[in-house]
């Protein structure tokens, strides 16, 4: 595995893919400075230069299929949660389907791009965003926050870097080995943000507020509300309401 830090980029999600054929399992371009950072739902991402952690990691999947590539997401997910909590103390949680929050506050985004070919999935592209010594944000994201806010210190970016891509790798691997999808969905609902009481949802299909707990997230990545009956919903379907 290798790194590679570049100071100014567009967007490493893009430039990785450009060039995927370069870069093996595990490998890392980062950037202190991102002019384009891409987010779910097409959003873009704020980040102050050489402050943050903007980059991009490679995985190739041995054994997960298409039909099961929401499995991505959630190690990805789980990795960076653990890697956060060993390397700074912070207990984070994952909001549905891989934001990572603490409390009610976002801390990072993950967007994930995966190239498919026709006996599996060819590549991941994990492009991560997490606000690590930023003081003050500028945009209208609604409630980001950063590891300095929550600890009142800096942290190293590169080392804080190496954690994060070794853990997730390490994540990554352990599951392949195991192929237990049933273990790794039921790990990755234990650790959902909201993932007990009763919350307000914005159902985007019947434009009405719904009120439910979360029932479960599938291996699908479609997720559950407990409501009577069980109401089921795909990504960009439901949102939750801060």
């Amino acid at each position: 595995m290798q790194t590679v830090w570049l100071e100014s980029a567009t967007s490493t999600n893009t430039l990785m893919s450009a060039d995927s054929a370069s870069y093996m399992h595990g490998d890392a371009l980062a950037a202190r400075s991102q002019t384009a950072g891409r987010g779910q739902r097409g959003n873009s991402w704020e980040s102050e230069p050489a402050k943050n952690l903007t980059f991009s990691l490679m995985l190739r999947p041995k054994t997960i299929i298409p039909s099961e590539a929401f499995a991505v997401s959630m190690l990805t997910a789980i990795g960076v949660v653990r890697a956060i909590e060993k390397a700074t103390g912070v207990k984070a949680t994952l909001k549905w389907p891989n934001d990572i929050y603490v409390d009610d506050r976002k801390l990072a985004g993950i967007l994930i791009e995966n190239s498919f070919s026709a006996s599996g999935i060819a590549h991941s592209i994990i492009g991560i965003g997490l606000n690590v010594n930023q003081s003050k944000f500028v945009s209208d994201a609604p409630n980001p926050v950063s590891l300095k806010q929550l600890c009142n210190c800096d942290f190293d970016l590169e080392n804080l870097l190496k954690d994060l891509v070794a853990e997730i790798v390490e994540t990554f691997d352990a599951y392949e080995s195991a192929s237990d999808l049933q273990a790794l969905c039921k790990l990755y609902n234990s650790m959902l943000w909201r993932g007990t009481g009763i919350w307000p949802w914005r159902d985007c299909l019947r434009n009405e507020t719904v009120y439910a707990s979360i029932d479960s997230v599938a291996p699908d990545g479609h997720l559950t509300l407990d409501t009577t009956p069980p109401r089921i919903f795909a990504f960009k379907e439901i949102a939750a309401i801060l």
